[in-house]
């Protein structure tokens, strides 16, 4: 390998190796760098991938249980934590191992190590080796992703995890706290409690997944409240002392302070940019007040030459999101005339119930005071959901009343996240409430809730009668 690429991606999650590989797609001479020695990123070996396997495992043990109520009744599980680590280990490897093989299949040069700018044309790269090498460039992506908010009050013990190490799944404590309660703390919170934790959470909003429209969250708070032990809402942490036993936690809510015991405590309060440490002030690239670096639509920083793109380059931080940045961002350096300006990004929490929503919201249009009707289906009146006996969804659409053009989408229930990308594409293509309600769904499926709930928007539903006003 000589020392010059027509593109350095540095970072090789989803955002850095999608951004590689069409890159290398598009005829450029492409140079991938990330300290693993395959590419995947957090997401593949820390994160969105083994989170997955595990929250299937959880939704197992759950259907087990709740087979009873079908007049099926299973012994109680025998549950192998090693053999559970390991499986995931494997998805892990597997997924990873198949992405280190697209690498080679483009020719995209890997190098396993760490990059840092010399200038706005050269980075060092430290290999994992111990050795070094210079390489230049003709343009960077800045893929370097997030990595977890750290309480400073925390003691420096193997009993406080984040998402990093609790899923590692070094054991399965008896008492688990969950400090936070957005998505990364429901997700795991789910998997330990279904393996055998009793589960707390606590939180210093009001409700569960905050940013979330809360007749959403409702469902997921209803269902988990009797599954987890407690539930602490407008509640801070205050304190944590390892006490050779286990963690001492201090609550504060209201001005008063308890204090209670745990095995382990996780800690999920959200995520920084890996802005740090890159050597960007030997650039011209402007990093924000928190941390992001400053772009453009065709993701470009404020150094010509270097473009940044996933959680460095802002909120959200989704995969999904960094992946569609990155391809915007490989074209933009080809010479393609782009821009990423997406109408509808996917959120979806895997909790059981899923949460899933695409673009505008039905809380962002009340803090916008925005005009909008808001049509739901509730999953009671589906088919499908009651033979899953799982009637605790609901489908909700966003509409202009104006154009009747759909704005927006929300489903909490049962594979609402595999659900969701008819709302995306709904969107993002400016349909209306009409082009849903006339498109055939197929019987019987979730996805009808999708049509129905279009259908209530005209009073029109067949299972659902709601009159139009």
């Amino acid at each position: 390998m000589n020392n010059h690429s027509q593109l350095i991606v540095i970072g090789g999650g989803p955002g850095g190796y999608a951004a590689a590989f069409l890159a290398a797609d598009l005829g450029l001479k492409v140079t991938l760098v990330d300290m693993e020695k395959n590419p995947g990123g957090v997401c593949l070996f820390r994160g969105c991938i083994p989170s997955k396997a595990l929250l299937h495992i959880a939704r197992i043990l759950c259907e087990s249980r709740e087979a009873k109520e079908l007049g099926i009744e299973f012994a109680s599980p025998k549950i192998d934590i090693n053999k559970v680590r390991a499986w995931k280990d494997s998805v892990v490897t597997r997924l990873t191992g198949g992405v280190g093989q697209m690498a080679k299949l483009r020719k995209v040069a890997f190098i396993q190590g760490q990059a840092k700018f010399i200038d706005s044309n050269s980075v060092k790269i430290k290999k994992a080796d111990g050795s070094e090498m210079t390489l230049a460039f003709d343009h960077a992506i800045l893929a370097t992703g997030s990595f977890p908010i750290s309480l400073p009050f925390a003691p420096k013990s193997a009993r406080v995890l984040d998402s990093t190490t609790a899923l590692e799944l070094a054991d399965v404590p008896q008492r688990l706290l969950v400090v936070g309660g957005g998505y990364i703390g429901m997700e795991l919170g789910t998997v330990y409690r279904e393996l055998g934790s009793k589960v707390s959470v606590v939180e210093m909003t009001p409700g569960l997944l905050p940013g979330c429209d809360r007749d959403l969250a409702a469902v997921l708070e209803k269902r988990v409240t009797p599954l987890f032990e407690s539930i602490k809402l407008n509640t801070k942490v205050v304190k944590m002392d390892d006490t050779g036993k286990g963690i001492a936690v201090t609550f504060e809510q209201d001005g008063k302070q308890t204090k209670e015991d745990y095995d382990k405590v996780l800690v999920s309060i959200g995520r920084k940019p890996n802005s740090q440490n890159l050597g960007l002030e030997n650039t011209k690239v402007k990093l924000n007040e928190r941390g992001f670096a400053v772009v453009n639509a065709q993701r470009q920083t404020t150094d010509p030459k270097i473009y940044a793109i996933g959680d460095i380059a802002g909120e959200p931080m989704l995969a999904h999101k960094a992946s569609h940045e990155g391809r915007t961002a490989a074209e933009a350096i080809a010479g393609h005339k782009v821009a990423f300006e997406p109408n509808a990004i996917p959120a979806v929490v895997f909790t059981d119930p899923e949460i899933a929503w695409c673009g505008l919201t039905e809380t962002e249009a009340k803090n916008k005071g925005r005009e909008v009707e808001v049509v739901k289906f509730p999953w009671g009146a589906s088919g499908r959901a009651v033979t899953l006996n799982r009637i605790d969804g609901l489908t909700k659409l966003i509409i202009d009343p104006a154009t009747q053009r759909v704005l927006g989408m929300g489903i909490v229930g049962v594979g609402a996240g595999e659900l969701i990308a008819e709302g995306v594409l709904a969107v993002e293509m400016g349909a209306v409430a009409a082009d849903i309600k006339l498109s055939i769904h197929p019987h019987p499926t979730l996805t009808e809730t999708i049509m129905e709930t279009a259908e209530t928007f005209f009073g029109q539903s067949t299972h659902f009668y709601r009159p139009k006003k």
